[in-house]
């Protein structure tokens, strides 16, 4: 029988008696109003037609369905909405099952709970992460996904936005089988089960769950989720779900979908995630190409070059790390697999997948292993001199058209390129640590740097999983000039009356994970003071200055790896000492300060303008792209509540 079409997203085939529908919706198959109004087109169709069985539903291209159109975020609703596709799906008289390969994500795996089977593909990957949208499930995701898994896995599920594959997805109950080709199982159990009763999700008992079992889950989800709302939301409404009808509990669902969907911190989250989605686009690259790389050389296997040389190698890159000795060699290697070894024990990789690692993985002495290197990382120690000499060697070993790559945190990576005789292969990635973990990456864009070089450095850093944040030349790019400058304002505090303490608490109030003076002793203190003592004689004598860092330093208090430092650290853990209150003390009567009360609000009102400052001179000055993107190098290097929006987007709230 030729193709019927419902829609310009929905068409159908009848294969055995069985309608296969399949939405075609690049790029990921988004659930707009055509792909809404084709399925009940397709379900109406099937309804009267005395010679379709059932129906199975699909996806085309490499999606299920991935979720909500984000082009209808923020506009009026248009019917059908998704809750009535899902509602008419799940009363269906004839057996409806969905073939899922690829990602069913957010309204699409609401689509594939309301179905009466779900058949999964090998590719196949259900979550529910509107969470991270700062909104809950609205289309029945919060009610129908404990009655197929239960309550404790639906908090998890729901709760962190945590996306399952496919087989964990049968082993949870949400899918039914995982196959090979997901259409033709489908149609086999639609056959199967045309004329008998069918197993309705929103009919299914929530089973009973251990009361401790609940709120463990909880408290976990709730832990991490920094004073968000959503995520408490979504844990109260899954657990209405024992309690409530479905009738009842859908409209609390949306409800609450519609209350968190106005909210200031959907907002925040929404501008998340378009600016993500602008990150890394230059329009100066339009066109470019990218150089192949397949080969990623990394000098220095510490803390950075490791974490480094674990995310190429994840990624699928070959990598030739390079140390100063062979017992140095030796070394970085075994950090190296001892990172993989952590993967494999957190189920994030498989031992097959370390093995194949290790296989891509050199660990050398000697410098001319790197000729077969297409892209070159360095991550030594932070010192002009000693980058530059290392780039005049690489010069003469490397391929003439190998990029060669400086990870520095605050030095002039045009200086260092200046030492190099071809400066338009050189380029900035200042990744953050630790590198396997954090996936903030800053693309340096130098001056000389040559589009195919940054378009190159781009792409790896994408392939890496990371974000990627271009920005100019600068003395910390974007987030340490800014963590600098609001680092100063905290400092400024200290010295007119408030504790490190107290900024502190005012910080993680707000929701950051840590406040600045604790984050500096877990860094350690004594690179920003020996980066102070290098800039002091050209530091303007009427500029405001604070001694404090710099006697804690010299009493060597130089953070927590020393167990002293802004705080003391008995057993481990962070303290407040007398002992700094007195430095502090000593600081403000040397220059006749006398102290004042500071509350919280106002703590973090002068550490916001501080960052809002100078990210508005980072755009001034071109540094910066976009206001989004230095919101993202906040958020994902330096610890800004995502629900907050980052510095510039909080800004913009508080003038509206």
């Amino acid at each position: 029988m030729s193709e019927m079409r419902f829609s310009e997203s929905v068409s159908a085939r009848l294969d055995q008696g069985v309608l296969v529908v399949a939405i075609d919706n690049p790029p990921v198959n988004a659930l707009s109003a055509h792909v809404r109004s084709g399925l009940i087109a397709a379900l109406d169709h099937a309804a009267a037609a005395t010679d379709i069985t059932g129906i199975v539903i699909s996806g085309t291209g490499r999606t299920f369905i991935g979720g909500a159109d984000i082009k209808e975020f923020g506009k009026p609703p248009v019917e059908p909405t998704l809750p009535n596709v899902n509602d008419r799906i799940e009363r269906f008289e004839k057996p409806v099952f969905c073939a899922v390969h690829g990602a069913a994500l957010g309204g699409g795996c609401e689509v594939a709970l309301a179905c009466h089977g779900r058949i999964a593909g090998e590719t196949a990957a259900f979550g529910l992460p509107e969470v991270k949208l700062g909104i809950v499930p609205g289309a029945g995701g919060t009610q129908r996904l404990p009655r197929l898994i239960g309550t404790i896995s639906a908090i998890d599920l729901i709760g962190t936005g945590r996306v399952v594959k496919a087989n964990e997805a049968v082993t949870l109950g949400l899918a039914d089988a995982v196959a090979a080709d997901p259409v033709t199982a489908a149609i086999v159990a639609v056959r199967e089960n045309a004329g008998r009763p069918l197993r309705r999700t929103g009919n299914i008992d929530v089973p009973a769950a251990d009361a401790t079992a609940v709120s463990a889950a909880e408290a976990k989800v709730l832990d991490k989720s920094r004073g968000q709302s959503a995520p408490a939301e979504a844990i109260r409404l899954v657990k209405a779900a024992g309690q409530l009808d479905l009738e009842r509990g859908l409209a609390q669902e949306r409800a609450t979908f519609l209350r968190l969907r106005d909210s200031t911190e959907s907002a925040a989250l929404r501008h998340v995630f378009f600016a993500e989605r602008d990150a890394g686009k230059v329009e100066a690259l339009a066109g470019v190409s990218p150089r192949r790389v397949e080969t990623v050389g990394i000098v220095g296997t510490g803390l950075m070059g490791s974490g480094i040389a674990v995310s190429a190698l994840t990624s699928g890159y070959r990598v030739v790390a390079l140390e100063q000795t062979p017992e140095a060699a030796a070394g970085g290697r075994e950090r190296i697999a001892s990172l993989l070894d952590k993967a494999v024990q957190s189920g994030r990789m498989t031992t097959e997948g370390r093995a194949a690692c290790l296989d891509r993985l050199e660990t050398t002495a000697e410098a001319k292993n790197l000729a077969a290197a297409d892209l070159v990382v360095e991550a030594v120690f932070d010192d002009l001199s000693v980058k530059t000499d290392l780039f005049r060697r690489l010069d003469g070993i490397v391929a003439p058209g190998a990029i060669m790559a400086t990870n520095t945190s605050y030095l002039d990576p045009d200086t260092i390129a200046a030492a190099t005789a071809d400066p338009s292969r050189v380029v900035g990635l200042h990744f953050f640590s630790p590198a396997n973990v954090m996936r903030l990456v800053e693309v340096v864009d130098c001056a000389k740097t040559a589009p195919d070089v940054l378009a190159s450095a781009l792409t790896f850093v994408k392939r890496l999983g990371k974000l990627a944040i271009v920005c100019g030349v600068t003395e910390g790019f974007i987030g340490n000039r800014i963590f600098s400058a609001y680092r100063r304002a905290a400092e400024f505090m200290l010295e007119d009356g408030a504790l490190p303490h107290e900024i502190d608490a005012a910080l993680e109030a707000y929701g950051f994970p840590m406040g600045i003076f604790a984050v500096n002793d877990m860094a350690g203190l004594e690179i920003a003071w020996a980066r102070r003592k290098r800039l002091a004689e050209t530091r303007d004598p009427a500029e405001r200055y604070v001694e404090i860092a710099d006697r804690l330093c010299e009493a060597g208090r130089l953070g927590r790896r020393h167990g002293l430092g802004w705080y003391a650290y008995p057993d481990g853990k962070r303290t407040t000492d007398p002992a700094v209150t007195m430095v502090i003390e000593a600081a403000r009567a040397a220059k006749n300060i006398r102290p004042r009360v500071f509350i919280a609000q106002e703590i973090m009102t002068r550490l916001l303008k501080a960052m809002v400052d100078e990210g508005t001179t980072l755009l001034a000055e071109g540094i910066a792209a976009r206001p989004g993107d230095i919101d993202l190098v906040m958020i994902n290097g330096y610890g800004f509540p995502p629900h907050k929006g980052g510095p510039m987007f909080a800004d913009e709230r508080n003038k509206d």
